[in-house]
């Protein structure tokens, strides 16, 4: 295949989990004899004018593809304006990236997820928060319950309310943020599964646990076991990728009542390295197999 791509970045986190994904990929690239360039998206600079689209880069010779790891929509968008075709497209990630406006997708697919409210729209947020909708809210689904945050990481952005009060405080916490209400899926307390899919097949999965916690992310200080996922719930996870548009994600099930899978997010940008670490398997390889398989469909 003689394709150059670009492997986008950004480049204001600190965190060196965000170059180690990308160095992986570039890796795995050189590994089939293609050439790619690192970039950080603050390198190319989407630039708009009357007469179209451009980046502003020091190097202006455009690739034949980008694998973005990044979430900066914008320039996603304007690098498919370019013709350039990305791996993840950039509706993939606006999606998953958009907790809410994933689980509409999930759930126009008819794929199953917790039972969801999506909490009004606030301009600016008031001194009490609105016992109206919260009254209906507390009356759907009781307690516990989850709060969770439209835009967020690693966890971080979920709370689990256990009654009344911690449910104002949490919604006061949040503020004029979008969010929204969940049912809480007592059966997956403290655990749930990983499932990484490429190209429409699951290339590794692995079982995420807490002692401490009703959230399994390892960041937070879950465990991490292979796992060997049923055909149920591989189904259930390519469904959900198939549904945002991805090539690849990482899709995060939860164990329903009787085992029955339920989807909790879908990860377009999923981090690989403690995948790797606990199954052995560097998706790196499978994800740039599938850019080359695409490129020979093509032709």
């Amino acid at each position: 295949m003689q394709k150059e791509g670009w492997i986008i970045y950004n480049g204001h986190l600190q965190s060196p989990a965000f170059f180690d994904y990308a160095q992986s990929l570039q890796t795995a690239a050189k590994k089939r004899g293609i050439k790619t360039t690192l970039y950080k998206n603050n390198e190319l600079l989407a630039h708009i004018t009357t007469e179209g689209f451009n980046v502003i880069s020091e190097e202006l010779t455009l690739p034949d593809f980008v694998i973005f790891t990044d979430k900066d929509i914008y320039l996603a968008k304007q690098l498919e304006q370019l013709g350039i075709r990305l791996f993840n497209c950039a509706n993939a990630i606006e999606v998953s990236d958009d907790k809410i406006a994933m689980y509409a997708k999930l759930a126009q697919h008819k794929i199953r997820i917790p039972k969801t409210i999506i909490a009004p729209k606030l301009f600016t947020f008031p001194d009490q928060p609105d016992m109206t909708y919260l009254q209906s809210v507390m009356k759907t689904f009781g307690f516990p319950l989850i709060i969770k945050e439209a835009f967020g990481s690693f966890g971080e952005q979920v709370y689990l309310v256990h009654n009344q009060d911690q449910l104002l405080q949490t919604v006061q916490k949040i503020g004029s943020q979008p969010f929204m209400f969940q049912e809480f899926i007592k059966t997956s307390y403290g655990k749930d599964m990983r499932l990484q899919v490429v190209g429409r097949r699951v290339v590794a999965a692995m079982i995420r646990s807490a002692k401490n916690d009703f959230r399994s992310n390892v960041t937070a200080g879950g465990e991490m076991k292979p796992y060997e996922p049923t055909q149920i719930e591989k189904k259930l996870a390519i469904a959900a990728t198939t549904a945002i548009q991805a090539d690849f994600a990482g899709v995060d099930l939860l164990f329903g009542p009787d085992d029955t899978p339920i989807v909790c997010e879908i990860n377009s940008n999923a981090h690989i390295r403690n995948l790797y670490e606990c199954t052995h398997i560097n998706v790196a390889d499978d994800i740039i197999e599938h850019v080359i398989q695409y490129f020979s469909n093509k032709e």
